[in-house]
């Protein structure tokens, strides 16, 4: 089932500015916080020294500047998260798509490599792999997508013939040609399957409570005219 989302609707569950968990995937590790902190103490030190070596004059302008280089370590991963946003608001057109599982399957992914020396003395290169989820989902009109996750311990629920729910993109009107998709929610185990969380959950569960709903009125409705 995919069902054409209106403009606001798409706006709504795609946000412009970052949510609380796309915030806090982009502030990362300690290690990627201390990178930032140390970012944002250079660029303070650095507009101090430019400021007393050449005697700005511009007050206003250096306390502007030196505010957001001193918090550069707190905004810096919404703006990473509203730019990534930004790529899935450019399509003109969204829809909400259910189908089911029809596969799923575990693959080693490599997400880097580290050279290191060994007691011999001797370059060694460590791959770091990472373990995924690979879901192909699907409906009765013959719409496919695969879906390529990290693996988590929550995910061993996953079985095939699941519902499985969705946002699509598109710049057609009739979503003939889907361009990206979301990440996929399953409703029956209240489960989110995702690398980054692109949609504003609260959203997307109650436009999918409210589609839920009518499908179970509708069949009701053709029974009472089938009677009638």
């Amino acid at each position: 089932m995919l069902v054409p989302l209106t403009r606001q609707k798409f706006e709504q569950v795609v946000p412009l500015i970052a949510t609380g968990l796309q915030y806090k995937y982009y502030w990362g590790k300690f290690s990627n916080f201390l990178q930032r902190l140390l970012i944002s103490v250079v660029a303070v030190v650095v507009l101090l020294l430019v400021t007393v070596i050449f005697k700005l004059e511009f007050a206003s302008i250096v306390f502007v500047l030196g505010v957001i280089s001193a918090f550069f370590w707190l905004w810096y991963p919404v703006f990473q998260a509203s730019m990534r946003n930004l790529q899935y608001r450019r399509y003109k057109y969204g829809g909400f798509f259910r189908g089911r599982v029809l596969d799923w399957w575990i693959t080693d992914q490599l997400v880097g490599k580290q050279e290191t020396v060994n007691n011999k003395g001797e370059l060694v290169i460590v791959e770091n792999r990472e373990k995924q989820i690979n879901l192909e989902v699907g409906d009765e009109t013959g719409f496919r997508i695969e879906f390529v996750a990290p693996l988590r311990s929550a995910h061993k629920v996953i079985t095939r013939g699941q519902i499985a729910e969705m946002v699509v993109m598109s710049n057609r009107p009739d979503l003939s040609s889907i361009e990206e998709f979301s990440d996929i929610y399953f409703p029956s185990r209240d489960l989110w399957v995702s690398d980054y969380p692109y949609l504003r959950r609260d959203f997307f569960n109650e436009i999918g409570r409210r589609l839920r709903e009518d499908q179970q009125q509708n069949p009701r409705r053709r029974r009472r005219r089938e009677e009638e």
